[in-house]
């Protein structure tokens, strides 16, 4: 996992004793109440007076839930205890919840996914040397292949970089279309601006200008509705309330629409919503991927109600995760350094597209087999990854907006990268789609590559599947 929650430069002392910054290693920023019962130790001592600094205030760990910031993915909150530590290396270690307010696991409340941190920091370090200047050249991207499909890059694939905080997160994405990588961009609101969830009106504005100015736009924002505020549920007055800034910064940066999961917003929100998308000029794309087919259980109930609502301001957004033939073998490599058995990783390198692998990957979460250390990697297995053909969009295609060109890896051993594109770019160039094929990289939770020349290799080869 490439989300680091300790740089290097974590560690400080103070008069007053010493002092730990915690990023958050989450992709995107989340509410401070998110962080659960954190416990630190230093040199295996645990900090058994530790205080959680916010706004200038000491705050108790069981004292979170009544604050009301929120914690931007490229700032850090200071872990404080009064013990001090000398100069020199220490072993620090940070457990802590990560309370997840858009996802859910049962009817009582989000998602908490358990995290820790452990690294050996020197007291005062310097920090991490500053980032290299930007050149300032401007370099086009090559051309779409065929009239209406817009090639785009997602900037979540640089999601380590933001959170590193080397940079700007508006720098990061400006530069993508700067260096000629892609002249539209997906952005995530929740890692752009400190302001989220808030207006965001006035930062988008000045994103969609410098945008301009570097040759390029926006195409869709990645939109988050949290249902969950702590361990209360959002009314739908609330939720209405969390997502219309959201799509107003949509509309103040250019973008085409706003992307949300499939099924969120449901069709009550949905319904309160359209009026807003056409005084607003934008669409609300909602995404399919991985396991979600028009007849899954999850989501073909919502697939349904798009299909027959028939809005043109609501449509879909298909991430082709859902038609992958094999498991990148460098998230297998993930799955074997974590101890995950070797019968089962034979298993999923030969036979992903059998439905007996999934029920092999079930019995071995529910009997306990999975290592801690990889349990949230293992989950792709059941909720990121599908098996689907690309046939079964040829009947959605009349409400499909916009895809996600999803890839983990560069490894194209037969195919299994450029295949499923080759077989979308079959059934598009019979249709009447028009739209953008966004390069997304979700490998970088386990790979260090250089984003931008994952992004840049993969868009050519994508490029050239889709002109077959």
């Amino acid at each position: 996992m490439t989300l680091d929650a300790l740089r290097e430069d974590a560690l400080t002392t103070t008069p007053e004793g010493t002092t730990v910054l915690l990023s958050l290693p989450w992709i995107r920023s989340l509410p401070v109440a998110s962080l659960v019962a954190p416990i630190l130790e230093i040199d295996g001592i645990p900090a058994d007076d530790l205080t959680v600094g916010i706004d200038g205030t000491a705050v108790a760990p069981d004292a979170l839930d009544d604050h009301d910031q929120w914690w931007f993915l490229q700032d850090r909150l200071a872990l404080r205890t009064a013990r001090a530590v000398g100069p020199g290396t220490h072993v620090v270690a940070v457990s802590f919840g990560l309370r997840i307010p858009y996802l859910q696991t049962g009817p009582d409340g989000p998602l908490v996914l358990p995290f820790r941190a452990d690294a050996t920091l020197t007291a005062d370090t310097a920090g991490p040397a500053p980032a290299p200047a930007r050149s300032t050249a401007r370099t086009a991207p090559p051309s779409d292949p065929a009239p209406g499909w817009v090639m785009s890059a997602s900037a979540f694939n640089w999601t380590p970089a933001v959170i590193a905080a080397r940079r700007d997160a508006r720098d990061i994405a400006v530069d993508i279309v700067a260096d000629g990588i892609a002249s539209e961009i997906e952005i995530e609101p929740g890692q752009t601006w400190r302001g989220f969830p808030a207006d965001m009106r006035t930062d988008a504005e000045t994103l969609r200008t410098r945008l301009a100015d570097a040759g390029g736009r926006v195409s869709i924002l990645g939109g988050s509705l949290d249902d969950w505020a702590a361990d209360r549920r959002r009314s739908e007055d609330e939720r209405l309330a969390f997502l219309r800034p959201q799509l107003e910064a949509a509309a103040a940066a250019g973008a085409r629409g706003i992307r949300l999961p499939i099924g969120q917003a449901g069709p009550a929100l949905l319904a309160r919503v359209a009026p807003l998308l056409d005084d607003l000029d934008i669409t609300l794309f909602e995404e399919i991927q991985g396991p979600q087919t028009p007849g899954s259980p999850a989501a073909g109930a919502a697939i349904d109600h798009i299909v027959a609502l028939d809005h043109a301001r609501v449509r879909l957004v298909v991430d082709i995760s859902m038609l992958m033939p094999a498991l990148p073998e460098s998230y297998l490599r993930v799955l074997e350094r974590g101890g995950i058995p070797a019968a089962l990783i034979d298993t999923l390198r030969h036979d992903w597209r059998d439905p007996a692998t999934t029920d092999a990957v079930v019995a071995l979460l529910r009997g306990g087999g999975v290592p801690p250390a990889v349990h949230s990697s293992f989950m792709n297995l059941l909720v990121r990854f599908g098996r689907s053909d690309a046939a079964i969009l040829a009947p959605l295609l009349p409400h499909i907006g916009a895809f996600h060109l999803k890839f983990w890896d560069l490894d194209d051993t037969d195919g299994r990268v450029s295949g499923p594109i080759r077989d979308l770019g079959t059934i598009l160039r019979g249709s009447d789609f028009r739209g953008t094929l966004c390069s997304e990289w979700g490998g970088h939770e386990w790979l260090a590559d250089d984003p931008a020349q994952m992004t840049r290799d993969h868009l050519s080869l994508a490029r050239a599947a889709l002109r077959g």
